[in-house]
């Protein structure tokens, strides 16, 4: 039986993200993210839910949410559902909650006063995530077209060389 664990977040910051560091000097930071919902309810009234995910981001992509983002701003999310368990030291009893770990960020909206900055995409790799559909693309193009990308010169023979537009 196939699994999958994929999380796709469009929302807001909550807070401030705070870098901390691991041991090994890996950064860490969590998001609070808030994703609102539109709906109708069943007697045509318009309605707003609002959802209130954590989202744990590790490496540059941590760095970046701290030097970039701050409560407010948008950014989109992919990554994965993690359970986190723990014994609540006052009670004593098992304590659980549900995460996002993000696996590549898009900060969203422009570079102005309360939005995000830019459009660029950050993966699991640090740098801006490579968007390999582009590459396929392309790859796919190429083959319709008898092996020549866009940017390939014409062959030197070519019988459409004559025709004049």
């Amino acid at each position: 039986m196939a699994n999958v664990n994929k999380v796709i977040l469009i929302g807001n910051l909550t807070r401030d993200p705070e870098v901390r560091h691991t041991p090994k000097g890996t950064a860490v930071t969590d998001l609070g993210l808030a994703v609102n919902r539109f709906f109708s309810s069943d007697s045509g009234e318009k309605r707003e839910e609002t959802t209130f995910v954590d989202v744990t981001l590790w490496g540059r992509q941590a760095e970046v949410a701290g030097q970039y983002l701050q409560k407010g701003r948008p950014v989109y999310i992919e990554g994965r559902l993690q359970m986190d368990t723990w014994e609540d030291k006052n009670t004593g009893q098992k304590r659980s909650k549900l995460k996002v770990v993000g696996e590549a960020m898009q900060l969203l909206g422009g570079r102005g006063e309360g939005e995000g900055g830019g459009g660029r995409s950050y993966g699991e790799g640090g740098g801006p995530r490579r968007d390999n559909r582009s590459e396929r693309d392309n790859r796919s193009e190429r083959d319709n077209r008898g092996g020549r990308s866009f940017d390939d010169e014409p062959p030197a023979s070519d019988p459409d060389d004559d025709i004049p537009f």
